[in-house]
Protein backbone atom coordinates (compact mmCIF):
# COMPACT_ATOMS: atom_id res chain seq x y z
CA UNK A 1 0.00 0.00 0.00
CA UNK A 2 1.20 3.52 -0.76
CA UNK A 3 2.32 5.98 1.89
CA UNK A 4 -0.19 8.51 2.41
CA UNK A 5 -0.15 11.21 0.27
CA UNK A 6 2.26 9.94 -2.02
CA UNK A 7 1.40 11.32 -5.48
CA UNK A 8 3.49 8.71 -7.53
CA UNK A 9 0.55 6.71 -7.28
CA UNK A 10 -2.03 9.15 -8.45
CA UNK A 11 -3.93 7.78 -11.36
CA UNK A 12 -3.33 8.74 -14.58
CA UNK A 13 -6.57 8.84 -16.43
CA UNK A 14 -9.71 10.17 -14.81
CA UNK A 15 -11.85 6.65 -15.44
CA UNK A 16 -8.49 5.07 -13.52
CA UNK A 17 -9.04 7.83 -10.47
CA UNK A 18 -12.53 6.42 -10.82
CA UNK A 19 -11.65 2.98 -9.92
CA UNK A 20 -8.66 3.30 -8.20
CA UNK A 21 -8.59 6.02 -5.65
CA UNK A 22 -7.92 4.57 -2.06
CA UNK A 23 -8.69 6.02 1.32
CA UNK A 24 -5.53 5.16 2.47
CA UNK A 25 -3.36 7.52 -0.31
CA UNK A 26 -5.52 10.55 0.90
CA UNK A 27 -3.50 13.21 2.53
CA UNK A 28 -5.17 13.80 6.00
CA UNK A 29 -6.20 17.18 5.16
CA UNK A 30 -7.79 15.92 2.19
CA UNK A 31 -10.03 13.55 4.56
CA UNK A 32 -10.08 16.29 7.10
CA UNK A 33 -11.81 18.96 4.11
CA UNK A 34 -14.40 15.98 3.29
CA UNK A 35 -15.33 15.74 7.06
CA UNK A 36 -16.02 19.35 7.21
CA UNK A 37 -17.75 19.80 3.51
CA UNK A 38 -20.46 16.67 5.09
CA UNK A 39 -20.73 18.02 8.29
CA UNK A 40 -21.99 21.43 6.38
CA UNK A 41 -24.19 20.25 4.63
CA UNK A 42 -26.12 17.77 6.91
CA UNK A 43 -26.58 21.39 8.67
CA UNK A 44 -27.71 22.59 6.00
CA UNK A 45 -29.96 19.96 4.64
CA UNK A 46 -31.78 19.50 8.20
CA UNK A 47 -32.52 23.08 8.30
CA UNK A 48 -33.80 23.20 4.82
CA UNK A 49 -36.52 20.38 5.54
CA UNK A 50 -39.88 22.69 5.95
CA UNK A 51 -39.01 25.01 2.81
CA UNK A 52 -41.37 24.64 0.90
CA UNK A 53 -39.22 23.98 -2.42
CA UNK A 54 -37.44 21.11 -0.59
CA UNK A 55 -41.35 19.65 0.48
CA UNK A 56 -42.38 19.89 -2.89
CA UNK A 57 -39.53 18.36 -4.03
CA UNK A 58 -39.72 15.55 -2.00
CA UNK A 59 -43.45 15.04 -2.92
CA UNK A 60 -42.84 15.01 -6.46
CA UNK A 61 -40.14 12.02 -5.92
CA UNK A 62 -42.31 9.92 -3.79
CA UNK A 63 -45.15 10.55 -6.39
CA UNK A 64 -43.89 10.23 -9.68
CA UNK A 65 -40.15 8.74 -9.00
CA UNK A 66 -40.59 5.49 -7.94
CA UNK A 67 -38.61 1.79 -9.20
CA UNK A 68 -40.15 -1.21 -7.36
CA UNK A 69 -37.55 -3.10 -5.73
CA UNK A 70 -34.66 -0.47 -6.24
CA UNK A 71 -35.48 2.37 -4.25
CA UNK A 72 -33.66 4.24 -1.72
CA UNK A 73 -34.93 6.61 1.53
CA UNK A 74 -34.52 10.54 0.76
CA UNK A 75 -32.59 12.30 3.12
CA UNK A 76 -34.08 13.81 6.26
CA UNK A 77 -37.06 12.18 5.01
CA UNK A 78 -37.37 8.44 5.28
CA UNK A 79 -39.52 7.53 2.76
CA UNK A 80 -38.48 6.35 -0.73
CA UNK A 81 -38.15 7.11 -4.23
CA UNK A 82 -36.25 5.47 -7.12
CA UNK A 83 -32.05 6.09 -6.26
CA UNK A 84 -32.11 8.79 -9.16
CA UNK A 85 -34.94 10.07 -7.15
CA UNK A 86 -33.72 9.98 -4.39
CA UNK A 87 -30.83 11.92 -5.19
CA UNK A 88 -32.92 14.43 -6.72
CA UNK A 89 -34.95 15.40 -3.71
CA UNK A 90 -32.32 15.31 -1.45
CA UNK A 91 -29.99 17.41 -3.89
CA UNK A 92 -33.19 19.92 -3.90
CA UNK A 93 -33.50 19.95 -0.10
CA UNK A 94 -29.87 21.09 -0.01
CA UNK A 95 -30.21 24.00 -3.00
CA UNK A 96 -33.07 25.20 -0.71
CA UNK A 97 -31.15 26.65 1.64
CA UNK A 98 -27.95 28.77 -0.38
CA UNK A 99 -25.96 27.90 3.05
CA UNK A 100 -23.53 24.96 1.58
CA UNK A 101 -20.18 24.87 0.26
CA UNK A 102 -18.98 26.02 -2.92
CA UNK A 103 -15.90 26.92 -4.88
CA UNK A 104 -14.97 30.15 -6.39
CA UNK A 105 -13.77 29.17 -10.04
CA UNK A 106 -16.51 27.06 -10.65
CA UNK A 107 -19.25 29.48 -9.28
CA UNK A 108 -21.57 26.97 -7.90
CA UNK A 109 -21.39 23.78 -5.60
CA UNK A 110 -20.30 20.14 -6.00
CA UNK A 111 -21.87 18.70 -2.68
CA UNK A 112 -24.96 19.60 -2.77
CA UNK A 113 -25.56 17.01 -5.62
CA UNK A 114 -22.47 14.59 -4.84
CA UNK A 115 -23.83 13.82 -1.11
CA UNK A 116 -27.40 13.17 -1.99
CA UNK A 117 -26.20 10.91 -4.98
CA UNK A 118 -23.59 9.10 -3.02
CA UNK A 119 -26.61 8.12 -0.32
CA UNK A 120 -28.94 6.57 -3.08
CA UNK A 121 -25.70 4.66 -3.85
CA UNK A 122 -25.67 3.14 -0.70
CA UNK A 123 -29.03 2.81 -0.19
CA UNK A 124 -29.30 1.27 -3.44
CA UNK A 125 -27.33 -1.93 -2.10
CA UNK A 126 -23.31 -0.89 -3.16
CA UNK A 127 -20.75 -1.86 -0.17
CA UNK A 128 -19.51 1.05 1.56
CA UNK A 129 -18.04 1.66 4.92
CA UNK A 130 -16.81 4.90 6.78
CA UNK A 131 -13.40 5.11 4.71
CA UNK A 132 -15.48 4.12 1.01
CA UNK A 133 -17.63 6.72 1.97
CA UNK A 134 -14.84 9.53 2.72
CA UNK A 135 -13.05 8.55 -0.86
CA UNK A 136 -16.21 8.84 -2.56
CA UNK A 137 -16.83 12.45 -1.65
CA UNK A 138 -13.29 13.66 -2.45
CA UNK A 139 -13.73 11.69 -6.06
CA UNK A 140 -17.54 13.45 -6.40
CA UNK A 141 -15.66 17.22 -5.09
CA UNK A 142 -12.82 16.93 -7.22
CA UNK A 143 -14.54 15.39 -10.74
CA UNK A 144 -17.25 18.13 -10.51
CA UNK A 145 -14.79 21.45 -9.26
CA UNK A 146 -12.30 20.37 -12.21
CA UNK A 147 -16.20 19.70 -14.88
CA UNK A 148 -17.31 22.88 -13.51
CA UNK A 149 -14.07 24.70 -14.04
CA UNK A 150 -13.56 23.17 -17.69
CA UNK A 151 -17.28 23.80 -18.68
CA UNK A 152 -17.06 27.44 -17.82
CA UNK A 153 -13.71 28.13 -19.67
CA UNK A 154 -15.16 26.71 -22.84
CA UNK A 155 -18.29 27.79 -22.96
CA UNK A 156 -19.60 31.13 -22.97
CA UNK A 157 -23.12 30.82 -21.38
CA UNK A 158 -22.71 30.54 -17.25
CA UNK A 159 -24.24 27.03 -16.47
CA UNK A 160 -26.21 25.98 -13.17
CA UNK A 161 -24.13 24.07 -10.46
CA UNK A 162 -26.06 21.02 -12.14
CA UNK A 163 -24.34 21.06 -16.04
CA UNK A 164 -21.70 20.05 -14.23
CA UNK A 165 -22.05 18.07 -10.36
CA UNK A 166 -24.17 15.21 -12.75
CA UNK A 167 -20.50 14.25 -13.42
CA UNK A 168 -19.31 13.74 -10.52
CA UNK A 169 -22.55 12.15 -9.41
CA UNK A 170 -22.15 9.43 -12.23
CA UNK A 171 -18.70 8.76 -11.49
CA UNK A 172 -19.54 8.19 -8.37
CA UNK A 173 -21.92 5.01 -9.48
CA UNK A 174 -19.32 4.03 -11.62
CA UNK A 175 -17.10 3.66 -9.40
CA UNK A 176 -20.15 2.08 -6.68
CA UNK A 177 -21.09 -0.05 -9.16
CA UNK A 178 -18.26 -1.44 -10.43
CA UNK A 179 -18.17 -0.12 -13.94
CA UNK A 180 -15.98 -1.00 -16.54
CA UNK A 181 -13.48 1.64 -17.74
CA UNK A 182 -15.65 1.71 -21.12
CA UNK A 183 -18.98 1.93 -19.12
CA UNK A 184 -17.53 5.24 -16.87
CA UNK A 185 -16.73 6.75 -19.95
CA UNK A 186 -20.21 6.83 -21.03
CA UNK A 187 -21.53 7.53 -17.63
CA UNK A 188 -19.82 10.61 -18.07
CA UNK A 189 -20.90 11.82 -21.31
CA UNK A 190 -24.32 10.61 -20.83
CA UNK A 191 -24.46 12.91 -16.92
CA UNK A 192 -22.82 16.09 -19.25
CA UNK A 193 -25.23 15.76 -22.12
CA UNK A 194 -28.19 15.20 -20.04
CA UNK A 195 -26.84 17.76 -16.86
CA UNK A 196 -28.98 21.02 -16.89
CA UNK A 197 -27.70 23.52 -18.81
CA UNK A 198 -29.42 26.48 -16.73
CA UNK A 199 -29.17 29.35 -16.93
CA UNK A 200 -28.32 30.49 -13.42
CA UNK A 201 -27.73 34.51 -13.95
CA UNK A 202 -32.00 34.14 -14.79
CA UNK A 203 -32.48 32.67 -11.46
CA UNK A 204 -30.43 35.65 -9.63
CA UNK A 205 -32.25 38.31 -11.53
CA UNK A 206 -35.50 36.87 -10.84
CA UNK A 207 -35.33 34.26 -7.84
CA UNK A 208 -37.27 30.56 -7.41
CA UNK A 209 -37.20 27.44 -6.63
CA UNK A 210 -34.94 26.37 -9.32
CA UNK A 211 -32.44 27.91 -7.54
CA UNK A 212 -28.47 26.09 -8.99
CA UNK A 213 -30.21 22.58 -10.94
CA UNK A 214 -28.53 20.53 -8.72
CA UNK A 215 -31.62 18.16 -8.23
CA UNK A 216 -31.30 17.92 -11.44
CA UNK A 217 -27.57 17.33 -11.74
CA UNK A 218 -28.24 14.60 -9.20
CA UNK A 219 -30.31 12.85 -11.13
CA UNK A 220 -29.01 13.28 -14.29
CA UNK A 221 -25.75 11.59 -12.41
CA UNK A 222 -27.40 8.29 -11.10
CA UNK A 223 -29.58 8.08 -14.40
CA UNK A 224 -26.02 8.26 -16.37
CA UNK A 225 -24.12 5.51 -14.10
CA UNK A 226 -27.67 3.21 -14.16
CA UNK A 227 -27.64 3.79 -17.82
CA UNK A 228 -24.52 2.77 -19.08
CA UNK A 229 -24.58 -0.18 -16.62
CA UNK A 230 -26.83 -1.21 -18.55
CA UNK A 231 -24.97 -0.82 -21.93
CA UNK A 232 -26.49 2.81 -23.03
CA UNK A 233 -23.76 4.89 -24.64
CA UNK A 234 -22.98 8.41 -24.37
CA UNK A 235 -19.18 9.17 -24.58
CA UNK A 236 -17.31 11.34 -24.60
CA UNK A 237 -17.72 13.81 -22.17
CA UNK A 238 -16.43 17.43 -23.59
CA UNK A 239 -15.77 19.35 -20.53
CA UNK A 240 -13.57 15.79 -19.67
CA UNK A 241 -11.35 15.05 -23.30
CA UNK A 242 -12.20 18.22 -24.77
CA UNK A 243 -10.68 20.17 -21.97
CA UNK A 244 -7.89 17.91 -21.07
CA UNK A 245 -5.46 21.08 -19.10
CA UNK A 246 -8.13 20.80 -16.71
CA UNK A 247 -8.15 17.15 -15.78
CA UNK A 248 -4.14 16.53 -15.82
CA UNK A 249 -3.23 17.10 -12.14
CA UNK A 250 -6.15 15.12 -11.03
CA UNK A 251 -5.49 12.97 -8.19
CA UNK A 252 -2.25 15.31 -7.25
CA UNK A 253 -3.93 18.24 -6.62
CA UNK A 254 -7.15 17.71 -4.53
CA UNK A 255 -9.64 20.69 -5.29
CA UNK A 256 -11.36 19.86 -2.31
CA UNK A 257 -8.95 21.66 -0.60
CA UNK A 258 -9.92 24.76 -2.25
CA UNK A 259 -14.08 25.11 -1.38
CA UNK A 260 -15.22 27.90 0.72
CA UNK A 261 -17.71 27.59 3.06
CA UNK A 262 -20.76 30.20 4.03
CA UNK A 263 -20.99 31.83 6.90
CA UNK A 264 -24.76 33.19 6.34
CA UNK A 265 -26.77 30.75 4.27
CA UNK A 266 -27.35 33.56 1.51
CA UNK A 267 -25.64 33.55 -2.44
CA UNK A 268 -22.12 33.83 -1.58
CA UNK A 269 -22.00 36.83 -3.98
CA UNK A 270 -24.18 39.22 -1.35
CA UNK A 271 -21.54 37.78 1.66
CA UNK A 272 -18.57 40.68 1.15
CA UNK A 273 -21.48 43.32 1.26
CA UNK A 274 -22.81 41.96 4.71
CA UNK A 275 -18.89 41.51 6.44
CA UNK A 276 -18.33 45.12 5.30
CA UNK A 277 -21.75 46.05 6.95
CA UNK A 278 -21.51 43.93 10.18
CA UNK A 279 -17.59 45.47 10.47
CA UNK A 280 -18.85 49.13 10.18
CA UNK A 281 -21.62 48.96 12.65
CA UNK A 282 -19.29 46.87 15.48
CA UNK A 283 -16.53 49.65 15.10
CA UNK A 284 -18.70 52.45 15.46
CA UNK A 285 -21.30 50.81 17.35
CA UNK A 286 -24.70 52.29 16.29
CA UNK A 287 -28.55 50.59 15.79
CA UNK A 288 -30.29 49.73 12.51
CA UNK A 289 -32.77 52.64 13.88
CA UNK A 290 -29.54 55.23 13.26
CA UNK A 291 -29.46 54.59 9.73
CA UNK A 292 -30.70 57.04 7.47
CA UNK A 293 -28.90 55.60 3.79
CA UNK A 294 -26.94 52.69 2.58
CA UNK A 295 -24.70 52.71 -0.17
CA UNK A 296 -23.59 49.68 -1.18
CA UNK A 297 -20.52 48.69 -3.92
CA UNK A 298 -19.65 46.13 -5.46
CA UNK A 299 -19.05 43.34 -8.58
CA UNK A 300 -21.81 42.99 -11.28
CA UNK A 301 -23.50 40.04 -10.53
CA UNK A 302 -24.11 41.27 -7.01
CA UNK A 303 -24.96 43.92 -8.29
CA UNK A 304 -27.93 42.03 -10.32
CA UNK A 305 -29.11 39.84 -7.31
CA UNK A 306 -32.69 39.65 -7.22
CA UNK A 307 -32.66 43.12 -9.03
CA UNK A 308 -36.41 42.12 -10.19
CA UNK A 309 -37.71 41.63 -7.13
CA UNK A 310 -36.26 44.63 -3.81
CA UNK A 311 -38.55 43.17 -1.30
CA UNK A 312 -38.37 39.33 -1.13
CA UNK A 313 -41.85 37.85 -0.80
CA UNK A 314 -40.66 34.06 -0.58
CA UNK A 315 -37.25 32.55 0.61
CA UNK A 316 -35.80 32.56 -2.74
CA UNK A 317 -35.70 35.70 -3.22
CA UNK A 318 -34.29 36.37 0.45
CA UNK A 319 -31.52 33.81 -0.62
CA UNK A 320 -31.12 35.99 -4.13
CA UNK A 321 -30.47 39.20 -2.98
CA UNK A 322 -27.59 41.57 -2.59
CA UNK A 323 -29.86 44.29 -0.23
CA UNK A 324 -31.88 41.92 2.21
CA UNK A 325 -29.29 39.72 3.72
CA UNK A 326 -27.01 43.40 4.31
CA UNK A 327 -30.53 44.76 6.19
CA UNK A 328 -31.24 41.68 8.04
CA UNK A 329 -27.72 41.85 9.02
CA UNK A 330 -27.78 45.05 10.51
CA UNK A 331 -31.08 44.90 12.14
CA UNK A 332 -29.95 41.67 13.91
CA UNK A 333 -26.42 41.16 14.00
CA UNK A 334 -26.81 38.07 12.12
CA UNK A 335 -28.23 36.22 9.05
CA UNK A 336 -29.27 32.95 9.61
CA UNK A 337 -32.18 30.26 8.89
CA UNK A 338 -34.76 32.62 10.49
CA UNK A 339 -33.52 35.60 8.99
CA UNK A 340 -34.71 33.79 5.18
CA UNK A 341 -37.95 32.54 6.89
CA UNK A 342 -41.29 34.33 6.89
CA UNK A 343 -40.61 35.83 10.19
CA UNK A 344 -37.56 36.95 9.29
CA UNK A 345 -38.70 38.96 5.99
CA UNK A 346 -41.73 40.50 7.47
CA UNK A 347 -39.55 42.22 10.01
CA UNK A 348 -40.62 45.92 9.36
CA UNK A 349 -37.11 47.03 10.86
CA UNK A 350 -35.58 45.10 7.87
CA UNK A 351 -37.96 46.75 5.45
CA UNK A 352 -37.21 50.35 6.56
CA UNK A 353 -33.50 49.48 5.51
CA UNK A 354 -34.34 48.11 1.66
CA UNK A 355 -35.55 51.34 1.37
CA UNK A 356 -32.67 53.35 1.58
CA UNK A 357 -30.28 51.51 -0.07
CA UNK A 358 -28.91 52.41 -3.27
CA UNK A 359 -26.16 49.70 -5.53
CA UNK A 360 -23.67 50.41 -7.62
CA UNK A 361 -21.35 48.20 -9.67
CA UNK A 362 -17.27 48.85 -9.25
CA UNK A 363 -15.29 48.58 -12.23
CA UNK A 364 -12.80 47.32 -9.68
CA UNK A 365 -14.20 44.62 -8.20
CA UNK A 366 -16.03 43.31 -11.31
CA UNK A 367 -12.59 42.89 -12.98
CA UNK A 368 -11.67 40.89 -10.06
CA UNK A 369 -14.79 38.59 -10.03
CA UNK A 370 -14.92 35.40 -9.67
CA UNK A 371 -11.49 34.48 -8.40
CA UNK A 372 -12.05 37.40 -5.63
CA UNK A 373 -15.50 38.81 -4.87
CA UNK A 374 -14.99 42.21 -3.24
CA UNK A 375 -18.16 44.81 -1.94
CA UNK A 376 -17.63 48.39 0.08
CA UNK A 377 -20.64 49.58 1.86
CA UNK A 378 -20.69 53.38 2.93
CA UNK A 379 -23.33 53.63 6.10
CA UNK A 380 -24.24 57.21 6.73
CA UNK A 381 -26.70 58.27 10.39
CA UNK A 382 -29.33 60.42 11.27
CA UNK A 383 -26.52 62.09 13.18
CA UNK A 384 -25.02 63.12 9.93
CA UNK A 385 -22.29 60.69 10.26
CA UNK A 386 -21.06 58.80 7.43
CA UNK A 387 -19.35 55.73 7.37
CA UNK A 388 -17.58 53.95 5.36
CA UNK A 389 -15.89 49.63 5.03
CA UNK A 390 -12.81 49.30 3.61
CA UNK A 391 -12.90 46.68 0.37
CA UNK A 392 -14.46 43.89 1.92
CA UNK A 393 -14.65 39.97 0.95
CA UNK A 394 -16.48 37.02 2.50
CA UNK A 395 -15.12 35.14 5.07
CA UNK A 396 -15.22 31.18 4.76
CA UNK A 397 -12.55 30.87 1.74
CA UNK A 398 -9.04 29.06 1.72
CA UNK A 399 -7.54 32.68 2.21
CA UNK A 400 -9.31 33.36 5.45
CA UNK A 401 -11.16 30.15 6.46
CA UNK A 402 -13.66 29.54 8.86
CA UNK A 403 -12.62 27.74 12.26
CA UNK A 404 -13.38 24.28 12.69
CA UNK A 405 -15.18 25.69 16.18
CA UNK A 406 -16.85 27.97 13.75
CA UNK A 407 -18.51 25.41 11.45
CA UNK A 408 -19.53 23.26 14.08
CA UNK A 409 -21.31 26.22 15.82
CA UNK A 410 -22.97 27.09 12.19
CA UNK A 411 -23.47 23.31 11.96
CA UNK A 412 -25.35 23.00 15.23
CA UNK A 413 -27.61 26.27 14.67
CA UNK A 414 -28.68 25.10 11.84
CA UNK A 415 -29.31 21.70 12.50
CA UNK A 416 -30.53 21.76 16.25
CA UNK A 417 -33.65 23.26 15.97
CA UNK A 418 -34.52 21.22 13.14
CA UNK A 419 -33.85 17.49 14.45
CA UNK A 420 -32.87 18.23 17.89
CA UNK A 421 -29.42 18.71 19.94
CA UNK A 422 -29.22 14.77 20.62
CA UNK A 423 -29.26 13.82 17.14
CA UNK A 424 -27.83 16.73 15.67
CA UNK A 425 -24.66 15.40 18.28
CA UNK A 426 -25.16 11.90 17.04
CA UNK A 427 -24.33 12.87 13.22
CA UNK A 428 -21.68 15.29 14.18
CA UNK A 429 -19.97 11.92 16.25
CA UNK A 430 -20.34 9.60 13.67
CA UNK A 431 -18.91 12.37 11.00
CA UNK A 432 -15.58 12.30 13.04
CA UNK A 433 -15.65 8.73 13.03
CA UNK A 434 -16.15 7.78 10.11
CA UNK A 435 -11.87 7.64 9.21
CA UNK A 436 -11.52 5.25 12.25
CA UNK A 437 -14.82 3.30 12.51
CA UNK A 438 -16.17 1.87 8.92
CA UNK A 439 -19.18 0.69 10.45
CA UNK A 440 -20.02 4.11 11.37
CA UNK A 441 -21.01 4.40 7.91
CA UNK A 442 -23.84 2.78 8.32
CA UNK A 443 -25.31 4.21 11.39
CA UNK A 444 -24.64 7.77 9.89
CA UNK A 445 -26.94 6.83 6.96
CA UNK A 446 -29.57 5.37 9.32
CA UNK A 447 -29.58 8.83 10.81
CA UNK A 448 -29.40 10.81 7.89
CA UNK A 449 -31.96 8.93 6.27
CA UNK A 450 -34.85 8.85 8.43
CA UNK A 451 -37.30 12.18 9.41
Amino acid sequence: MAEKGDASVAPASLTALVRELRFEALPADVVACAQRCLLDLVGVAAAARDLPSARLSRGHAIEHMRAAGREARILFDGRRASLPGAAFAGGALIDALDGHDGHVLTKGHAGAAVLPALLAYVEGGAPCGGHEFLACLVLGYEIATRAGIALHATVADYHCSGAWNALACAAIGARLRQLSDAQSRHALGIAEYWGPRGQILRVCEAPSMLKDGSSWGAHAGVTAALMAEAGFTGAPAITVEGAPEHWSDIGTRFRIREQYFKAYPVCRWAQPAIEAALAVQCEHRFDAGDIASIAIESFREAVDLGSRCLSPSTTDEAQYSLTYPVAAALVHGRVGADEVNAAGRRDPRTARLLGLMTLAETSEFSQKFPAQRFARVTITLHDGRVLASVPSQARGGPENPLSDDELRTKYRALAEPAIGAARASRIETLIAALPRDDAACAALCDELLTD
